[in-house]
């Protein structure tokens, strides 16, 4: 439902997590099959007026003079700002009814164990912390200068409130990880009575398939999905918000119409 006082037509895209580097190997390779796409659909979505922000968590160091970072720390304080609004959201009341798909207790590392520990060892050799090695957000996307940079649930309350946005599309990584559980993850914004929706081809999961229920990478991110869509929210294709534009005299003075049945 819609949020009080909000605009219809405004719409974000947050970029979860989508980091430069990843203790887990086959993570790292996902992330850069996935990154072309993610930053074709981010050009367009841009291009329409859409407000992206870039969600690399703990790396907001490395942009502390980019102009992006400073568009996110200028945001004005609203007014009401949850009170958990700086917390990890872990479960909401829709999520108890279900049964989570998925066992990730161990973390969801699918690497074969000597590749990862390849891997580890090239990390430290590197002077990265092999336990977590982000340091930025994959150079495969661009972060234009209008785009907004923050790991901050307070910051990107700001940012959706002060621009009265209601629609906000997730994409990135990982889906059963940050995607749901951050402070501006699917859980507390679903909670907040935010208009969500995943991309749903633009995330993908940290399962690892010798945990239950021993399924594959891929059927364990469907899982998690298919989890999301049951208790959350739609999820749609990166192709369906490729999709352009209304024209300018659309009453709700939107530039761009997702195509997606609950807004």
């Amino acid at each position: 439902g819609m949020r009080e006082g909000g605009r219809p037509g405004g719409a974000a895209i947050i970029v979860c997590g989508m980091w430069d580097s990843h203790p887990c190997r086959n993570a790292v390779r996902r992330c850069v099959e996935s990154a072309p796409r993610m930053k074709a659909v981010l050009t367009k979505a841009r291009d329409q007026g859409v407000l992206i922000i870039h969600a690399p968590s703990s790396c907001t160091e490395a942009y502390k003079d980019h102009p992006g970072r400073k568009i996110a720390q200028a945001a004005p304080k609203a007014a009401n700002l949850p009170s958990d609004i700086s917390q990890w959201c872990k479960v909401i009341p829709s999520e108890e009814k279900g049964i989570y798909p998925i066992d990730q207790s161990q973390g969801g590392e699918d690497d074969d164990l000597a590749e990862h520990k390849i891997w580890q060892d090239k990390l430290a050799a590197i002077g990265r912390n092999p336990k977590s090695p982000w340091k930025s957000e994959i150079a495969l996307l661009t972060i234009g200068d209008k785009d907004a940079i923050s790991d901050s649930g307070v910051e990107i309350w700001n940012l959706l409130e002060s621009r009265k946005i209601n629609n906000v599309i997730l994409l990135g990584v990982h889906t059963n990880m940050c995607v749901l559980g951050r402070p501006f993850g699917i859980r507390q914004i679903v909670k907040q009575g935010f208009n969500v929706v995943l991309a749903r081809d633009l995330t993908d999961a940290m399962y690892d398939p010798r945990e239950k229920p021993y399924v594959s990478h891929t059927r364990g991110t469907e899982l998690v999905i298919e989890h999301i869509e049951t208790y959350w929210c739609p999820s749609i294709l990166g192709e369906d918000l490729m999709r352009v534009a209304r024209g300018s005299n659309d009453r709700q003075g939107s530039k761009w119409e997702l195509q997606c049945s609950v807004w």
